[in-house]
């Protein structure tokens, strides 16, 4: 009988088995990036339908392109191009409901005839600790040491810290969609936008409206929030800031706040978490600091 050395059950409950851990890794970008901070450097990556043929460099996080391939994006993609590099393991994600994120169900399904697949959950279900905590769980599995949360749990006490001064702005998420529309976050539906809230950051609602995840509207209704700082999608997908210059909504918006790029697909990884808390922290206290001088600056 075959020795099975290697067990790991994914966030669908199905178990992914192996006579050793395996050492040929494809991820879907996200997970890949998670992965090396993680120190399991894979094979190769690929994207989902919002992406193109090349790696989106706001999701690649550390990974070094030059060694890691890139299998292509959404309709590229199929179960030959997936096995192309011959892994022993997939690692995708999911945002509930158990389906692979980026693949055509067929391909997901014929792929899992073939290879080993395991699938986190990434959605709106879960916190940011217990979505870092389960790609933790898989790295160790795979050889990885224990990841070391110093510099996490200091940015977290920096992040609440500077989430308690005063006067506290006013923090909106969102995604450029062009000149004409812009896709506002609701924070409760994305993990890492609920965690700074749970820290204390004062995010805006964006306002009722279809979409769960996102309002969409016009450059207009969002300069109305007036947000003190805007966490701004750099992704790929979404529209770049160079075309927005011309917008004079996008202008009033960006001359009242300050901009931050936000990438909703992270890392999911004590690493990058710890980065992201304490780029929003310097946020913060650059924000409190400017309105507390302008206000000892203004006449009384």
């Amino acid at each position: 009988m075959e020795q099975t050395a290697w067990r790991f059950s994914d966030d669908r409950g199905q178990m992914s088995a192996a006579a050793a851990p395996p050492s040929r890794v494809v991820a879907y970008i996200q997970a890949g990036a998670t992965l090396e901070d993680l120190g399991i450097r894979p094979l190769a990556v690929f994207g989902s339908f919002h992406d193109g043929p090349e790696p989106d460099p706001a999701k690649s996080g550390a990974l070094p392109l030059d060694e890691v391939g890139c299998l292509g994006a959404g309709a590229d993609l199929d179960v030959e191009a997936l096995l192309a590099p011959e892994p022993d393991l997939v690692v995708a994600v999911s945002y509930g409901g158990g389906q692979v994120y980026g693949l055509d169900p067929e391909t997901a399904k014929h792929l899992e005839e073939r290879v080993p697949v395991v699938v986190l959950d990434v959605g709106q279900a879960h916190t940011p600790a217990r979505i870092r905590g389960r790609f933790a769980d898989l790295a160790r599995s795979l050889g990885a040491p224990r990841e070391d949360a110093a510099a996490l749990l200091a940015a977290e006490s920096r992040l609440r810290a500077a989430a308690a001064r005063t006067p506290r702005p006013r923090v909106l998420a969102l995604s450029p969609a062009s000149p004409d529309e812009v896709h506002l976050a609701r924070p409760q539906a994305w993990p890492e936008l609920r965690a700074l809230a749970e820290y204390g950051v004062d995010l805006i609602e964006p306002g009722e409206g279809a979409g769960a995840n996102w309002r969409t509207t016009g450059w207009p209704a969002a300069a109305e929030l007036r947000p003190g700082i805007a966490l701004v999608d750099v992704r790929s997908n979404a529209a770049p800031l160079g075309e927005l210059r011309s917008v004079a909504a996008w202008r009033a918006l960006e001359a009242g706040a300050r901009i931050l790029a936000w990438n909703p697909e992270s890392p999911c990884s004590a690493r990058a978490h710890a980065a992201w808390f304490g780029q929003v922290a310097g946020a913060l206290e650059e924000q409190v600091k400017t309105r507390g001088k302008s206000q000892e600056d203004s006449p009384t």
